[in-house]
């Protein structure tokens, strides 16, 4: 039998409420993007990915993702309910915590996900045709590839895909899912006239993000280690780097560093290092930052424009392009000198771990995007996406919800 490690079980329980705090922090940085009419129905958003997930995964999401293997696809329904999942340890996954403190610990992981969703749908969507949405999205997208990934018995985990905190899992399938959910619904209306309405509160959830991430990441050693100690110095390092480099990129291109500049690369440098947080060095995470800074900076301020979609806070343009580098870039520095129980990549000699990775990507990829048109479009049939005309113009927080932010200044 396993033995528990109080230093652990209290590290990963902290670790867990870190994570927990990145949701509301995501509600702060998107909130503060929208039109002032916009940010409670934005805000929302968040908090009803934590009500639904939550449930979701007491009854089914834990269990699809972490039951015992069926194919590789798909985890069977021994734990549901929770059934089983108590204070001894679970071997397949941490062998030093509660089974209970890993199931929470990826709860929270399951909640923020789709809440990164809903950046690209800000300011249309149907508050109704989004909480339905959050249900079945959990349950036949990220449910499934966190199996895959880090299910015993995933055929990416046996494919030998690493992917520390969730850069697939996580980045790679909300940002993607992002993309096909702005394309389907559409472009807001008025839409090059529309500014952030509180860029303090956008910059305080990023702070927040930052925050949490350590948790996020460094927990995902699920033991106090030096992968896990790691883990927090390559994150802090990569923010700071991409952060850097998107402020660089604005300089160059508009002669201003601007306050939403930083903190969109603080995350975008939080989101590249997540897949390879544990596996490769503090100097690595500096070039990953980087190049991640400077290719999400293009992806916001160029390929958008140039393609015309409204992914209206950037959800696809940091979290999908942001991932998918991250994971490239897992493939690349990856060292088993930072941890044995990863691979060497490219740089060490093995071009298979880049291949492998990018196998993970693009099934990631298709995976999260074909699943997504279908909730979509199967959602359609019963309800409408889209706000009405006159609700968008009059905002939706007094069209969906009763309610203004500021007392009047609706705008």
């Amino acid at each position: 039998m396993n033995a528990i490690n109080g230093a652990d079980t209290s590290f990963v329980i902290f670790a867990t409420a870190l994570v927990m705090l990145m949701t509301p922090g995501l509600a702060l940085f998107y909130g503060g993007m929208v039109r002032r009419k916009n940010v409670l129905s934005t805000t929302v958003h968040s908090y009803t990915a934590m009500v639904i997930v939550s449930i979701q995964w007491v009854l089914i999401g834990y269990t699809i993702c972490f039951g015992k293997d069926f194919a590789g696809i798909i985890g069977n329904f021994q734990f549901f309910g929770l059934n089983g999942v108590g204070f001894l340890p679970n071997a397949d996954y941490a062998a030093t915590i509660p089974q209970s403190a890993f199931m929470l610990f990826q709860l929270m992981f399951a909640i923020i996900t789709p809440a990164l969703i809903s950046g690209a749908i800000a300011e249309r969507m149907k508050f109704i045709a989004f909480a339905v949405f959050v249900l079945l999205w959990s349950t036949l997208v990220y449910d499934p590839i966190a199996h895959w990934v880090w299910g015993y018995g995933g055929w990416l985990r046996n494919l030998g895909a690493l992917d520390f905190a969730g850069g697939n899992v996580v980045h790679i399938s909300s940002g993607i899912s992002a993309l096909v959910v702005a394309l389907v619904i559409g472009k807001r209306r008025m839409l090059k006239t529309i500014t952030p309405h509180n860029l303090p509160m956008t910059c305080l959830g990023a702070a927040l993000l930052w925050f949490g991430w350590f948790g996020f990441n460094a927990g995902s050693a699920l033991a106090v280690n030096g992968i896990a100690l790691n883990a927090f110095i390559t994150t802090n390092t990569s923010a700071a780097a991409a952060a850097l480099a998107w402020s660089i990129c604005e300089l160059i291109t508009r002669k201003k560093v601007t306050s939403l500049g930083i903190a969109s690369g603080i995350v975008a440098g939080l989101v590249v290092i997540t897949p390879g947080a544990g596996y490769v060095s503090p100097l690595s995470s500096l070039a990953i930052g980087l190049l991640g800074g400077a290719l999400c900076f293009f992806s916001v301020t160029v390929v958008k424009q140039k393609f015309g979609y409204d992914d209206a806070l950037d959800a696809f343009g940091v979290h999908g392009v942001g991932g998918i580098w991250g994971g490239i870039a897992t493939g690349i520095f990856a060292s088993k000198a930072m941890n044995p129980a990863g691979a060497n990549g490219l740089i060490y000699g093995n071009i298979k771990l880049v291949g492998i990775q990018l196998i993970a990507i693009i099934a990631t990829i298709a995976y999260s995007a074909f699943m997504t048109y279908v909730i979509l479009k199967v959602i359609g049939k019963f309800t409408d996406l889209r706000v009405t005309k006159e609700e968008e113009m009059d905002g939706l927080d007094v069209s969906l919800h009763g309610e203004e932010a500021y007392g009047g200044l609706n705008s």
